[in-house]
């Protein structure tokens, strides 16, 4: 089963996705945006650079996790991944990203 990408609203009114992988796994997710066209744009961007190994940052969460950070050609996050129990484990969840984020479908949980 292929990834797909979920656009929904939070508590707060704001509009974000997630990515999630074929088995139903969260693999990305976004910050707020506070227009739906925000979110899509991301979504969009995300499609764009995921496959690129370079926009790819790897780091400890603060309580010393791995996880990681995809980010645009100017630098903005534009997705963050959960925290990993090693950095082979985080690996995995990137070449999952490259492999799902740019074919995934699209789910507008607003519409």
């Amino acid at each position: 089963m292929a990834g797909k990408f979920e656009l929904y609203k939070d508590n707060k009114g704001e509009f974000r996705f997630r990515l999630k992988a074929g088995n139903g796994e969260i693999i990305l997710a976004s910050e707020g945006y506070k227009q739906k066209s925000s979110a899509e744009n991301g979504i969009e961007s995300v499609r764009k650079n995921a496959p690129m190994d370079e926009r790819y940052e790897r780091k400890d969460s603060s309580s010393g996790k791995p996880m990681f950070n995809l980010k645009a050609s100017n630098g903005q996050v534009i997705g963050t991944s959960e925290t990993y129990s090693s950095p082979s484990s985080r690996d995995n969840g990137i070449e999952s990203v490259k492999k799902n984020a740019p074919d995934a479908r699209l789910d507008d949980q607003t519409a």
